[in-house]
């Protein structure tokens, strides 16, 4: 619910992504009221108790994006997330966070979820996040964080923000 110049940046991609494609439906998941966007259906998750069930599990098909709320994206970077093709799975991002998981596979997405979920609550990994999803996927290790392919960067000022200083970060760049 940050606001950059007057726009929430949730409020913001809703508006980007409905700009690129008039007709594409956007879900947000979210048990807060105060995430019920014009353009978009606010969707109440049967499963919240870590970060990784982001990837609202009962929404996990075959061609979804999930694209992350907390995320500042440039117009070149939604232009990318919906119309680069993912053979499988496709991460975008920078070198520090995931901002969008592109699923053509849903069965697939939802194998590494579900071996991330697994692996954090037998104490064998200390994330469970995105991250941990493209290290699963790509077979990596879950001790560093390594881009290889199926990982597209951005670079063009798309940046999520995981703290105040994040935000205020942005802020003294403008």
């Amino acid at each position: 619910l940050i606001e950059i110049d007057g726009e929430t940046l949730i409020g913001r991609t809703v508006r980007l992504l409905h700009e690129g494609d008039e007709n594409c439906q956007v879900i947000i998941t979210s048990h807060d009221p105060r995430y019920s966007i014009p353009g978009a259906v606010r969707y109440e998750p049967l499963n919240k108790h870590l970060e990784i069930d982001r990837f609202t599990e009962e929404l996990i098909e075959d061609d979804i994006c999930f694209l992350y709320g907390d995320t500042f994206y440039s117009e070149d970077a939604i232009h990318a997330i919906t119309e680069i093709e993912a053979e499988d799975i496709l991460f975008f991002g920078n070198q520090r966070s995931i901002v969008a998981i592109k699923v053509k596979d849903g069965e697939l997405f939802r194998m590494h979820v579900s071996k991330v979920r697994k692996l954090f609550l037998e104490g064998k990994i200390e994330k469970c996040i995105g991250w941990q999803v493209y290290q699963s996927f790509m077979n990596l290790p879950f001790d560093e964080k390594k881009i290889q392919n199926k990982y597209i960067l951005l670079k063009d000022g798309t940046e999520d923000f995981n703290s105040p200083e994040d935000y205020n970060r942005r802020t003294e760049k403008v």
